[in-house]
């Protein structure tokens, strides 16, 4: 029974959560809000891939018999990305309002996540911390930038905006590189590939693969993100059948392309790719056709000048 309930709050704390999560609330809720939240836990994701790489350290039950590993994961264990990306993504959402109880909620369900990953030995608790510490400092740093680079951002034109938001991408699949190449000639010691074949799990080379398709993902998100401003946001409101059927189409789209990984022998430049498409599907694409489709209604970029109050039109 407690083994359920960890893995439960470790689901909490993964991609398989978060990322259908975010797409719905973006689709049918607040699309401003959720693009800040999706962009921020992106850069935290991508972030993470590449210290992984970094730091190369392993999972306590690669390394201590006594630890079971209940979990058969093969990727470096310093930081916890369910540690940094909790703290980043559940902090953010209570970091809009002074309530009590949301900040007590959310510090709960960021510590459970932790604990989580310590009980299923896939993470000492020190990189638990480490993972923590990380998030705390993104979140801050996004906060006190947000106010500051967004206004400048937005300003830019759009062609200059997509430029950025792939350098930014570049960079960071710059420091994975880096770092795999660090590790040229470094083979996977007998008992940790013991320990991840007994967990049920299997060793693979170190390759920039994983970073490649983060660094996909934080590209086409930053750059749907540019795109649906430039073109005007679109009205998450509307009939319980509407916001119904913006599931289905966004999530028809993203599971065409999501196939595309399926391919046989994937190399970075096709796991980029492909979540690159991803994320502006989900960001830019998937608003598009429900505007198309008649299923939204996309409002206007604001008529005044920076600094005046906004007024939107609806199309």
């Amino acid at each position: 029974m407690l083994t359920g309930f960890m893995l439960a709050m470790t689901y909490l704390g993964s991609a398989g959560f978060y990322i259908p999560a975010l797409a719905v609330l973006y689709w049918c809720v607040n699309p401003r809000l959720m693009a800040r939240a999706t962009v921020l836990l992106a850069f935290g994701s991508t972030l993470n891939t590449v210290l992984k790489l970094v730091w190369h350290e392993p999972r306590p039950f690669w390394t201590d018999p006594t630890v079971k590993g209940r979990q058969p994961l093969a990727s470096f264990g310093m930081p916890s990305g369910h540690a940094q990306n909790a703290v980043v993504t559940w902090g953010f959402f209570a970091s809009r309002t002074r309530r009590a109880v949301v900040w007590a909620a959310a510090t709960i369900v960021i510590v459970l996540i932790g604990a989580s990953r310590v009980y299923l030995g896939v993470h000492s608790l020190n990189q638990v911390l480490v993972g923590w510490a990380i998030g705390i400092g993104v979140l801050l740093l996004v906060l006190w930038l947000e106010p500051r680079v967004v206004p400048w951002w937005s300003a830019r034109p759009l062609l200059l905006q997509l430029a950025m938001a792939l350098a930014i991408s570049l960079a960071f699949l710059a420091g994975a590189w880096l770092a795999v190449r660090s590790l040229h000639g470094w083979q996977w010691p007998d008992a940790w590939a013991k320990a991840i074949t007994a967990a049920g799990g299997h060793t693979r080379p170190v390759t920039v693969n994983e970073a490649a398709a983060a660094t996909g993902g934080l590209f086409g998100i930053l750059a749907g993100v540019s795109v649906c401003a430039a073109r005007g946001w679109f009205d998450p409101g509307g009939s319980a059948g509407h916001r119904l059927a913006r599931v289905f189409v966004g999530g028809a789209g993203a599971a065409v392309l999501a196939a595309l990984e399926l391919l046989p022998g994937p190399r970075p430049p096709e796991a980029f790719a492909v979540q690159a498409l991803l994320g502006l599907w989900a960001t830019a694409g998937a608003p598009e056709a429900f505007v198309r489709l008649r299923l939204a209604r996309r409002t206007t970029p604001p008529l005044t000048r920076p600094g005046d109050e906004p007024a939107e039109v609806r199309q």
